[in-house]
């Protein structure tokens, strides 16, 4: 059963640890720790009042990612972790995965996971899969890992472990190909998926390098959590409950992420381990705090796709512990990195458009990626209205297709961003800004750099930048695949048919 340790993860105490006498892997450990939907402001040392001390100890004492971009949405950035590729090259570039889609990350792309095992490393994953489950070759057994212990959809219940919609409904919880959610009714996910990484941590054999994925279902929907947990905040956030259980969910991972870390510590794997912690996506409007920047998840503005995140390891150079860096890191840069760092090539893997980051991160050098491709979606196209847009008619690209790009300072918005609002920490005094209709001018520039909060656009002072931006996305598109967006089999994904639970149907 599991039992809660207190959240007090003092990592000074690492030194105390003494090494241990049997045979080790000279490859670092490696666990790869990935929240969902957890905004930017949703940690204490990016300003949150919500309780994350293990979280702001193991980033105060690594290297804070302040400059780290993901995707928009669940999917397309668990595709940049396993692939290392942009989404316009797995076709994953139009929203995420639905439920009875017919739909999953290419079978032939080589996965971080399958790259890792080629050097020896033992592979496992824990909690939210969501890249697709229609075939049983989908699956993360079939995909790289040793072991599994998780669900596929992209969300479920907390407690129960099932997922249903207006018309059907089954079981999503299974350790490996077998449905086990029954057995763990009543127990909260998060409890259950800090379980098992501390059993996969203590049982390692610590003469084989270790990749543990450790993806958390929270912070996404539904609100659940323990009551000890949303107790936490009856006087901090005394008017919402919703808000107050949304913060327990929160303290309730940190409190697991410190359990982790400190189970880590024990085994002796510490010593030779590099931790990573990055968020899918920007925080939910309404729940999670992207605060001060623009829009949330689902939008292209910085609170949907720049991301929390940082890592922490005894490799780490002393110079850069304690530190934050400012240069370009994307999603999909893990892919090469780690693959790099476990003594890898990357011979065998398509073309990748990740870059080896570990001396930027280890060593504080400068970052090897200057431009990045943040959406290209050539299927939501929902602006129509380029009127008063003078790039309407340009040579380059079809500003109507939601996209945006990041060059340096720079980076470019077209088509349908999403929300543009900046929505104000909800419980706090400040107050949301929302900005004035753009009357049909689509295309925005903005100063990352000069301007991180996106409040002025540009692009009509910097027509030489958003003309150079337009023939890169354009090249982008002509390098892409088309958006592979299958309509859902509800004849043959029904539960019903396969026992009730949500399992692969061709």
């Amino acid at each position: 059963m599991w039992m809660p340790v207190p959240s007090f993860l003092l990592l000074s105490h690492i030194a105390l640890v003494t090494a241990s006498t049997i045979t080790k892997t000279t490859r670092p450990h490696i666990i790869f720790i990935l929240a969902d939907d957890l905004g930017w402001s949703d940690v204490g040392y990016h300003g949150s009042n919500i309780k994350t001390p293990n979280i702001d100890r193991l980033a105060s004492e690594g290297v804070k990612l302040e400059n780290y971009y993901v995707a928009y949405q669940c999917s397309p950035s668990r595709s940049l972790l396993m692939s290392g590729r942009y989404m316009t090259h797995t076709g994953l570039q139009h929203l995420a995965i639905a439920m009875m889609q017919p739909a999953c990350l290419p079978l032939d792309e080589v996965t971080l996971p399958q790259k890792l095992k080629q050097y020896g490393y033992s592979t496992h994953m824990v909690g939210k899969w969501h890249l697709g489950f229609y075939r049983k070759e989908c699956l993360p057994n079939y995909r790289g890992f040793d072991s599994f212990l998780g669900f596929y959809q992209p969300l479920e219940d907390y407690f129960y472990h099932n997922i249903s919609t207006d018309a059907y409904g089954g079981w999503d919880f299974r350790r490996n190909d077998d449905v086990v959610a029954e057995q763990y009714i009543g127990q909260y996910s998060t409890h259950v998926y800090t379980q098992e990484a501390q059993n996969i941590i203590t049982n390692h054999d610590q003469s084989e390098p270790l990749f543990l994925y450790l993806s958390f279902q929270a912070v996404h929907t539904p609100l659940q959590v323990p009551s000890i947990y949303s107790d936490m905040y009856k006087d901090l956030i005394p008017d919402n409950e919703e808000q107050r259980i949304y913060a327990g969910m929160t303290t309730c991972m940190d409190e697991a992420i410190g359990n982790v870390t400190r189970t880590l510590v024990r085994s002796g794997l510490w010593e030779n381990t590099v931790l990573i912690f990055s968020t899918d996506n920007g925080g939910l409007h309404l729940l999670g705090s992207n605060w001060p920047l623009r829009g949330g998840k689902g939008t292209l503005y910085e609170g949907g796709v720049k991301g929390v995140g940082f890592v922490n390891s005894p490799l780490l150079s002393d110079h850069v512990r304690g530190t934050a860096t400012n240069e370009l890191i994307h999603m999909s840069d893990w892919f090469p990195t780690l693959v790099r760092l476990a003594g890898g090539t990357l011979i065998g893997t398509k073309k990748l458009d990740g870059y080896n980051q570990w001396e930027t991160i280890s060593q504080g050098a400068p970052s090897v990626r200057q431009e990045m491709l943040l959406h290209l979606d050539p299927l939501y196209t929902a602006i129509k209205n380029t009127k008063n847009d003078k790039w309407a008619d340009n040579a380059f690209f079809n500003i109507t297709t939601r996209a945006a790009i990041r060059k340096g300072a720079w980076k470019l918005i077209t088509g349908a961003a999403g929300n543009s609002s900046w929505m104000a920490p909800p419980g706090s005094n400040k107050k949301s800004i929302h900005p004035e209709s753009r009357n049909g001018k689509v295309v925005q520039l903005y100063n990352i750099d000069d301007d991180p909060l996106e409040q002025t656009d540009v692009s009509d002072d910097n027509p030489g930048i958003v003309e150079d931006l337009l023939q890169c996305l354009g090249r982008y598109y002509k390098d892409s695949v088309p958006p592979f967006f299958p309509q859902q089999d509800v004849k043959h994904a029904n539960p019903a048919l396969h026992n009730n639970a949500w399992s692969p149907w061709e």
